[in-house]
This record gives C-alpha cells, structure tokens and sequence, in this order.
C-alpha cells in the first residue's frame, strides 16, 4: 500500500485528504472560507496568535497551520482549547441533538494528525473553556475560531476572547446561523447565535458568511486602535 508522504505538496492536497477522512469537522464550504480569513490576514499587520476553541481530532487546526505557513505567516502561533471529554451537558437554549460525551477526542490525536503532514502542532489547552481560556489565552489573537456548538461555551469563548482580540483581528463563529440573511444555514445549534446576541446585545455585530451550501458562519471583526468596542 502507497504511503502518503509527510509533507504536504499542496493546500489543494490537503483540502482533499481532510474532506476524505474529516467530513465530520470540516466540509467544501468551511475550509475556503478559513482560508480566505488567513489569506486577509498575512495581508495585514495585525498581531497575535490563532486560537482554535473546540478543536476535537485537529483536523481545522492542521488546515489552519498549512495555510499560516503557505502565506508567509509560520512565525504565527496556533493554539487550541478542548474539553477533550466531548460535549458537555446541554443548557435550556441547546437543542436535544447531540448526547454527553459527543466529539470526545484525545491531544494525541491532535499531534499525530499534524505529525503526518510534517507540521508544527499547536500547543494544546486540556479541560473545559471556562477552567483553561481565563488565564491560558494568548494576551493578542488575531484570528479565533469558535466551534463550542452549545450557548454557554460560546458565551464563554466570546467573553475570553473579544477583549483580546488586536485591532484588526477577526473571530469565526461556527454554527451561527443568521436566517435572515442567509435562508440556507444549517439552523441546529440556535444557542450559538443567541449567545452571541446576549454577549455583544442584539443585534449582534456579526457579519455573516455565506457557501455554497449550508454553512452557518458569522464574523466579527475587532474594531481599529481608538475605535472603541
């Protein structure tokens, strides 16, 4: 049997083995559309780390780590947070979608997932956001991605991180799913969007990003130096 090589000859052969083996995490609409985030990103100026909340087997943390590296950004670090003990009990503003425990994953499949392709692997954060973000976050991100799926892990993540996002710096929320403007997406996880209403009070700051398909994506982008929050 042919074994695939360590290194990664292209972003489009990784995009390919990642939408092969990690379906469940990652589809044709989230891995451009992070891209293009990064993309804009190494454009810029602005500083500070990647974070990724809820990372489960890696496979965006890895997708985000070739793309920091394939536009000139390797010095850029790349954190992840994950409970690592799967989703934990669901609140009153959770849909009955997923049981406790869902998404468990282990740190050393992080590693050799990243070990593979022949990339740095990001330093991991064990335990559940509200123990491990307050005092483990980097003090200047640049681009976060939030994919806790349920509204308290959300609230937490946004709590943690808009207050240290640099100027300039942008912040994904998955599953955020905004009907109005955009009908097509996925709707199942509402206590995203609802937290992020409480947190910033609606009507939330967050501009939406549409795929091709049902991608439920929202952004928001700090504001600059002196433009208050």
């Amino acid at each position: 049997m042919h074994h695939r090589p360590a290194t990664v000859l292209s972003l489009s052969e990784l995009r390919d083995w990642l939408l092969q083996h990690h379906s469940d995490t990652v589809d044709t609409d989230r891995l451009p559309a992070i891209r293009s985030e990064l993309e804009q990103l190494g454009a810029s100026t602005v500083p500070g780390a990647v974070v990724e909340l809820g990372c489960y087997q890696g496979a965006m943390a890895l997708w985000m780590r070739a793309v920091l590296d394939a536009t000139g950004q390797r010095d850029r670090h790349v954190h992840v947070y994950d409970s690592f003990q799967g989703l934990p009990e669901r609140g009153q503003k959770d849909p009955e979608l997923f049981a406790v425990g869902y998404l468990r994953a282990e740190p050393e499949q992080v590693l050799a997932l990243h070990d593979r392709w022949g990339r740095t692997p990001p330093t991991i954060h064990p335990g559940w956001f509200a123990d491990t973000l307050p005092s483990q976050l980097p003090e200047t991100i640049a681009f976060a991605y939030l994919d806790g799926d349920y509204y308290d892990s959300i609230h937490t993540c946004l709590s943690a991180c808009v207050p240290r996002m640099a100027p300039g710096g942008t912040l994904i929320v998955d599953d955020y799913a905004d009907l109005e403007a955009n009908p097509k997406a996925w709707n199942g996880l509402p206590g995203v969007k609802a937290a992020c209403e409480d947190y910033f009070d609606a009507p939330s700051p967050l501009e939406v990003i549409s795929g091709a398909g049902d991608l439920a994506f929202g952004r928001y982008t700090a504001p600059a130096a002196g433009g208050g929050r």
